[in-house]
């Protein structure tokens, strides 16, 4: 395919994918029972989502779609739910269950669809999200639940090497960007923190690496 073509076809996805997952978002938050952290501000914490995730959803589509079928459609929708994952945390410090749940459905189908460990990606799931668990309640909540079950998705989609190297860099990120808040006063050292989007934006990172 040309590349103009190809581009006009990547925006359009981009275009709809965003404005299906900010529409998902919304209704999400509309929920009488969603854990919002920030309820009164719903609409002012996510003012920049829409044109953002079609612009970080052009570019994974984009990418993506010069991999070859099936692993481009995976690769895309895996960046599709990493980065709604990455806004809903960053807006409201929650990661929803209605998103991880199909975005774990699809992630077995991937792996039994392109032939991968089915051994390798169920245990990466179970030690990683295991080990988180274990280090939320050491550490009293500071992780939270959508933390650990994110984690445990990401091992599905990944595996244990990636998975692991996803860990280190998320939470070598995460760290620096903890420190700088509170060297900035932005938070204070009992303040809620997202994880979240560190490790799902490391994970897309990773994945257009491998691919490049």
């Amino acid at each position: 395919m040309n590349m103009e073509p190809r581009i006009a076809i990547c925006m359009v996805a981009a275009i709809a994918l965003g404005l299906i997952g900010s529409y998902w978002i919304d209704r999400l938050y509309a929920r009488p029972e969603a854990p919002l952290s920030f309820p009164e501000d719903v609409a002012d914490r996510s003012r920049f989502r829409k044109p953002l995730l079609i612009l970080f959803l052009f570019g994974c589509i984009l990418h993506f779609s010069s991999v070859s079928m099936p692993q481009a459609f995976y690769l895309i929708v895996a960046s599709f739910f990493l980065l709604l994952v990455t806004f809903t945390d960053f807006e409201q410090y929650v990661i929803f269950d209605l998103m991880l749940l199909p975005f774990t459905v699809i992630g077995f189908i991937a792996v039994t669809h392109l032939n991968w460990s089915v051994y390798d990606h169920v245990i990466a799931a179970l030690v990683g999200g295991g080990a988180f668990l274990l280090l939320a309640i050491t550490t009293h909540g500071a992780i939270g639940g959508g933390d650990i079950k994110l984690i445990a998705v990401l091992g599905i989609w990944l595996g244990s090497k990636i998975l692991l190297n996803v860990v280190v860099i998320g939470c070598i990120l995460a760290g620096v960007s903890g420190l700088m808040m509170l060297i900035m006063k932005q938070k204070g050292r009992k303040s809620f923190f997202a994880y979240g989007p560190y490790f799902a934006l490391t994970t897309i990172y990773i994945l257009i690496k491998a691919t490049s």
